[in-house]
């Protein structure tokens, strides 16, 4: 079992009110199986501590529901096509999160329709695409190390609500 690793000040309240500080949480994994649970857990783990998730009998956030599937769908394409994920990292700072998933694989991943063919799947990489504000890939292939880091950028649930107030604000017919 891969323990979870938080790099978040204090005693175990990774809500830190001074803006830019960049805290990271890590999910080492030893092997693909069970990786997307794991990687559920951990995320939820997380968000909570940030102050993230809403009371069990609260509606859920939906930004935070974004967070965590961008991740699983990470995780998966990992599992699926990268040879297996070596570690999940969610990385918080100034009213961003960005999500990176390393895996084994050195391949570029290449987005294809989901509408294509018979075959099952192929809504990864689109529903990243469509979730996050930007989302791209970093190959390591060096003689110690191989493989990629996938990573997705997306507003922080505590910023979210501000964020559509001021896209209303800047939309059509908004007042100058």
């Amino acid at each position: 079992m891969s323990a979870m690793r938080s790099r978040a000040p204090g005693g175990g309240d990774a809500r830190d009110p001074r803006p830019g500080r960049r805290q990271v949480r890590r999910l080492p994994f030893t092997s693909a199986s069970g990786a997307v649970g794991r990687s559920r857990t951990f995320l939820r783990t997380s968000m909570q501590a940030y102050g993230w998730l809403p009371a069990p009998d609260q509606p859920t956030e939906l930004a935070a529901d974004d967070i965590l599937l961008v991740a699983v769908e990470l995780v998966t394409n990992a599992c699926l096509h990268g040879g297996g994920p070596v570690e999940l990292r969610m990385i918080v700072t100034d009213g961003t999160v960005r999500i990176e998933v390393d895996d084994r694989n050195d391949r570029t991943p290449e987005p294809r329709s989901p509408f294509e063919g018979p075959r099952a799947g192929g809504h990864g990489l689109h529903i990243v695409r469509r979730l996050a504000r930007e989302w791209g890939v970093q190959v390591h292939s060096g003689f110690r190390s191989r493989g990629k880091t996938v990573w997705a950028e997306l507003v922080a649930p505590d910023r979210a609500e501000e964020e559509k107030r001021a896209e209303s604000d800047e939309g059509p017919g908004a007042e100058i």
